[in-house]
């Protein structure tokens, strides 16, 4: 009996469709990618003087493993009354800041705050605290996040618009077009005047 002879598979159209197929998942696909926070850290010192901070000069923000937000222990707020109450604390002004340049702390001329003695100092005093839980939300956290830089930009701003009749964003614009000494020293000022202080604390259990 003759041997019968089995033909031979052609897998080169096979490789060009598994390819094909390749490329059609790689362009469809989407990928969720978590938005991140811009935030510059701060220059490492050698010599951290110690620093006794009064609590009124603390404003602390927690949000619970159910995105709930609670304000100084007894508040519970929206997430929209962040950047309302955040603009309230640091531009209290009830007291003194801190001393520079060998000189003494001077009371804030420029806050236009309620001067609460029971609230911050000075803007150079006052910090936020922002402690979430390990269940909160990552969506959450940053959109509280957002507020709090919200606050210190309108605060600016509205500050800028006095000093310089330009807002602190459009100072900070005009200075990446035309880099000059001269606006640095309009952003510095706006910044040395409302210091972002944002303190994080480990997240609770």
């Amino acid at each position: 009996m003759a041997r019968r002879e089995v033909g031979e598979i052609n897998a080169g159209s096979m490789a060009d469709i598994a390819f094909l197929l390749l490329i059609f998942f790689l362009v469809t696909t989407t990928m969720d990618v978590d938005s991140g926070i811009a935030r510059k850290l701060p220059e490492k010192t050698e010599d951290t003087p110690e620093v006794t901070i009064k609590e009124k000069n603390v404003f602390d923000i927690v949000v619970n493993r159910n995105n709930q937000i609670l304000i100084e222990g007894d508040q519970y707020v929206k997430v929209t009354d962040i950047r309302r109450l955040t603009m309230a604390f640091i531009d209290n002004g009830g007291g003194i800041g801190i001393p520079k340049d060998d000189k003494p702390g001077e009371p804030c001329d420029y806050c236009t705050g309620a001067k609460d003695p029971a609230s911050s100092d000075h803007p150079s005093k006052a910090i936020v605290s922002l402690q979430s839980d390990r269940g909160t939300k990552y969506g959450m956290y940053v959109s509280i996040q957002n507020e709090i830089e919200g606050a210190y930009t309108d605060l600016r701003n509205k500050l800028s618009l006095k000093l310089y009749s330009r807002s602190y964003d459009a100072l900070l614009s005009d200075y990446k077009d035309t880099p000059t000494e001269k606006l640095k020293a309009k952003i510095d000022d706006i910044k040395d005047k409302y210091p972002q202080i944002i303190t994080e604390p480990e997240p609770i259990k």
